[in-house]
């Protein structure tokens, strides 16, 4: 994108996307990069060890217990 003839504003990319991307098509540099979309819910590719997989279980069992105890003295109140 060295020899751009158009304004680079993002104003002007948006309002011309179709000339953007002949621009990109001809760059060498931007044809080798890897494309990847992003969504926002997206979950991180994060490898969990068998540690923190059983952290994460026992903390879940945990907070399951600690709800069902509420529930049950809620329950037997009324």
């Amino acid at each position: 994108m060295k020899n751009l003839n158009f304004s680079a504003t993002p104003f002007s990319l948006m309002m011309e996307p179709e000339r953007v991307l002949q621009t990109m098509e001809r760059s060498q540099e931007l044809r080798g990069l890897r494309r990847h979309k992003l969504r926002p819910l997206d979950k991180p590719l994060i490898p969990f060890t068998k540690e923190a997989l059983a952290t994460r279980a026992a903390s879940d069992e945990a907070l399951d217990l600690a709800e069902r105890r509420k529930y049950a003295a809620a329950f037997l109140l009324n």
